[in-house]
């Protein structure tokens, strides 16, 4: 049974006004509220990593089951473990112009309607989710718990995945196709905005 437009609108009009109430629930202790709380509004806060994580759920609509559940459950398990990474030290170079061409890559992906095997889908996600997290990481504020902090943003993750499946759904319909694909260009161009700026071209 499909899922009408209509349906689709109300469904991530609901889940954006549910958004900020997570914050509001993080307050149940100084080290919560600070972890948890800045956690989640950090991926809400950045537009680059706001864009790529929508941009998942985008493509995994488009690409249909299993993918639909596949990439968003692929993207935090493995941003986590780059949260690991970052939280350790360890150096990972190139990190914000590789998060910027998350963006463009997904993005593209999204607009030329790809379809590769599931596998390489999965891998490609998996390899920004590693920069991602690794920056959110490597970003915890002094005196917040790391686990709190990384269920924070891992939380916020999963919505932005789910919001980006809310609106692909529309690919039922030509034109919502249309609309899904120019949201691919757009998450595109927001990402080489990023890029630029990434590597000192604009400020």
């Amino acid at each position: 049974m499909k899922i009408a437009p209509s349906n689709a609108s109300l469904s991530l009009a609901a889940l954006l006004v549910a958004i900020p109430l997570a914050p509001a629930l993080a307050h149940t202790g100084t080290g919560v509220a600070a972890g948890l709380e800045s956690g989640f509004l950090h991926p809400l806060t950045g537009p680059d990593h706001l864009v790529a994580m929508v941009a998942v759920g985008l493509w995994g609509a488009q690409l249909g089951n299993p993918a639909i559940w596949v990439l968003p459950i692929t993207f935090p398990l493995v941003m986590a473990l780059g949260g690991l990474l970052g939280l350790s030290g360890f150096e990972l170079p190139l990190v914000e112009p590789v998060i910027a061409l998350s963006g463009i890559a997904l993005g593209l992906l999204v607009a030329l309607q790809v379809r590769p095997p599931l596998w390489l889908a999965a891998a490609i996600v998996g390899v920004f989710a590693v920069f991602h997290g690794y920056a959110h990481g490597r970003e915890l504020p002094e005196a917040a718990d790391p686990t709190s902090y990384a269920a924070g943003f891992v939380i916020a993750t999963g919505l932005l995945h789910l919001a980006g499946i809310l609106i692909g759904v529309l690919i039922a319909w030509p034109a919502g196709a249309r609309v899904v694909r120019a949201c691919g260009a757009a998450i595109g161009c927001v990402g080489f905005y990023f890029l630029l700026a990434s590597v000192g071209v604009i400020e």
